[in-house]
């Protein structure tokens, strides 16, 4: 990192953001070319949980080159200035990369659904087979994480 005075190095920390944000970006790489969406996600340890349609774009992606890069942001603040110069931005970010995998097994993805609704509920609920039947859960285990904060 070219700015290491910015650096996030405690794991609890990296964690500490990514559980805060609401939503995360997930990258792929579509033939060389980029391809980001936002997602909504569940996140234990060095696994994340993002839920999908059965059918779509970052489906079709994955099922070709399933390397990911995540992102995560919170705290975000504009710094104003009377200098064009001298706006800047407060903010904690993560950044991580992994290896997805998509899975279709009922109680692996009641599982994956439990950590989505604990993050954004703080609870879990009951998931009606039909729900989670056309669902797809893309698992991904982060190989990789570091985080900024500007503050």
């Amino acid at each position: 990192m070219r700015r290491s005075e910015k650096e996030i190095t405690e794991r609890s920390a990296i964690d500490d953001v990514i559980n805060r944000c609401l939503v995360c970006r997930l990258g792929l790489s579509d033939d060389g070319f980029p391809y980001v969406v936002p997602m909504n996600f569940g996140y234990e340890g060095d696994t994340l949980f993002l839920h999908s349609a059965r059918e779509g774009k970052k489906l079709d992606i994955l099922r070709k080159n399933n390397r990911v890069c995540v992102e995560f942001d919170t705290d975000v603040e504009i710094i104003s200035s009377d200098d064009a110069f001298g706006w800047s931005a407060r903010y904690a970010c993560v950044m991580g990369f992994g290896t997805a995998w998509l899975v279709d097994d009922p109680a692996e993805k009641r599982k994956a659904y439990d950590a989505l609704m604990l993050h954004y509920a703080g609870k879990t609920f009951e998931y009606p087979d039909p729900c989670v039947d056309c669902s797809i859960i893309i698992k991904i285990t982060l190989d990789s994480v570091s985080g900024k904060l500007s503050a």
